[in-house]
This record gives structure tokens, sequence and C-alpha cells, in this order.
């Protein structure tokens, strides 16, 4: 399994820059010569399933996230493949106060889970001159928010996670766009095995890092074949992640975004899944999971 991803991860990657050093204006609308305006949809929404994309809505967008994730399909009919098992779900809102800069907060079922968060674009890929490409920065913090004595945490701070996450991506035909990201997850508490000596092994890091890579297809005037692969970096001496792969179909309108989807990432919240994703796709542990995004413009 790790073979055949690292294969598809080289394939995905060489993709987004070839495309990216090609003519910025391949397959655009036509437009005047050095027009340096951000390009229109190069995504229809701020969530490509489980993760961000690289653009900002309007100024004045509010946007109201829901994220929901069925339990695995394995254990078939039991469940009706997962759609009755424990699911997970997640309520998020966001607004755009400026000009490329977007904030937001959620709360996730696991855990308990409030997370913050900022996005702001960098560089805009321009319709037929500028930037070849849209460099979005964005962070998270998590809190885990369940009563101290249901935890394992020793102190306040450890209830704490963070998320840093630099985006690059490209439109690169008007029905084609990618995505390629690099983050770093950060848990101010991880798991760890104490042994009779009472000496800590097999601790994982406190720091984990990951790449993703993201695409979006539109085959109709409001319908588009959307797809995420997320591939673990760091090694961890135990509970190494497993990678994401998930694939789906993406329904949009002017001010709503509706995706569902087959995957194996059940946290939600980015940190956590890229963390402690233990879903195999290989062994079949794949979920069914949808996002319904709301938007308004004030």
């Amino acid at each position: 399994m790790k073979n055949t991803t690292s294969i598809i991860l080289r394939y995905l990657l060489a993709c987004l820059l070839v495309a990216a050093i090609g003519n910025a204006a391949i397959g655009q609308d036509d437009e005047p010569a050095n027009d340096t305006r951000p390009v229109k949809n190069m995504f229809d929404g701020n969530w490509l399933i489980d993760n961000q994309t690289a653009i900002i809505s309007y100024k004045g967008t509010f946007t109201f996230d829901i994220q929901h994730r069925f339990g695995t399909v394995e254990n078939g009919l039991d469940d009706l493949y997962g759609l009755y098992a424990p699911s997970n779900i997640r309520l998020g809102f966001g607004y755009v106060p400026i000009d490329k800069l977007m904030v937001g907060f959620g709360l996730t079922k696991f855990n308990m889970m409030l997370d913050f968060s900022a996005k702001y674009a960098l560089l805009q890929q321009g319709r037929s001159g500028g930037s070849p490409v849209n460099l979005t920065y964005y962070v998270n913090m998590g809190i885990d928010t369940r009563d101290m004595e249901k935890t394992p945490y020793l102190n306040s701070s450890d209830r704490y996670s963070y998320f840093h996450q630099l985006m690059v991506a490209r439109k690169v035909t008007d029905n084609f766009s990618m995505q390629v990201a690099g983050s770093l997850s950060h848990f101010n508490m991880v798991e760890a095995f104490i042994t009779s000596g009472e000496e800590i092994e097999g601790k994982m890091e406190n720091d984990h890092i990951a790449v993703s890579v993201s695409g979006r297809y539109k085959v109709a005037s409001a319908i588009n074949i959307i797809a995420n692969y997320d591939q673990p970096i760091t090694e961890h001496k135990t509970n190494n992640p497993n990678p994401n792969i998930s694939f789906g179909l993406e329904m949009v309108s002017s001010s709503h975004q509706f995706q569902v989807f087959v995957g194996n990432y059940a946290n939600i919240v980015p940190q956590r899944n890229n963390m402690f994703n233990r879903n195999d796709f290989g062994d079949g542990e794949i979920l069914i999971g949808f996002n319904i995004i709301r938007l308004w413009n004030f």
C-alpha cells in the first residue's frame, strides 16, 4: 500500500508542476492581456472533502458548514454499511471581514473539539497575467473541551493542538483545478507507553508533517468530480497514521455547496485527521461522508 500511494503522490505532484509552469491563460476565458484580477471559480467553496481550498470568498461572505462522517462500512448490513454506526459531525462558521482573509470557528462531536481558524491569500492566480498560482496560508487551533476527569490530560495546556498549512493551487483549465499543500500538526500531549521501570517508550512525535493533493473536475455547470489524497510524512515510534484517499461528487449553486464522498478520514479537524487516522483504505476501512456549506453575502 505504501509503494502504491507513493507512486500516486509523485504522479499528482508532477501533474501540478507541469500545470504551474505552463501558460497561465491555457483553458481560461478570453481575457485582456496582463489581466491580474483573480481567476473565477478555481474551486466552488472553501472545503474540498477533508481539506480547505486555497480560495477566499468575497469580502462580507458568511458561511455555515455542516460536515458529517458516518461509521466505516466494514460491518456491512449489521449497521447498514456505517450509516447507523456512531458518526462524527462538525458545525462550523466562517466570515471574510477584509479582502483575502477568512476567520472562523467550529465544534466537532469527537472529543467535543472546539477549533478556531484563519486563512489568508498570499498570492492569487491572475486571469491572464500576474501570479500563475494561488498561495494561501491556513492556521487552526483546536481545544479538547471535555471534562478533565474524562480525559488523560494532567494540565489544561495538554488540551491544545495546532495546524499550519501552506496551499498552492492552480486553475489549469475552465473545468480542472488542482491543489498541493504541506502541513504541520502539533499536539501538546501525545500518546506514549510507560514501562514497568517508569521509562517512557514508544512516544509519538509532538509534531507531524504531511502533504495533500486535491483536485476538482467540472462535468456539468453545477456538478464536479472531487478527490483528495493525504500522505503522512513523519515517522512515529508507534501508531503511525494511515494515508487518506477520498473521492466523490460536488453539487453547487450560487449560495450552496453539497459534497458526498467516500474516504477513510473520520476526525474532520485537520490535525486529528493527519496525526491519528487509524482507518486503512486498503483494508476496506472506508466511510461515507458529506459536507453542506451555506453562504450569505452581506
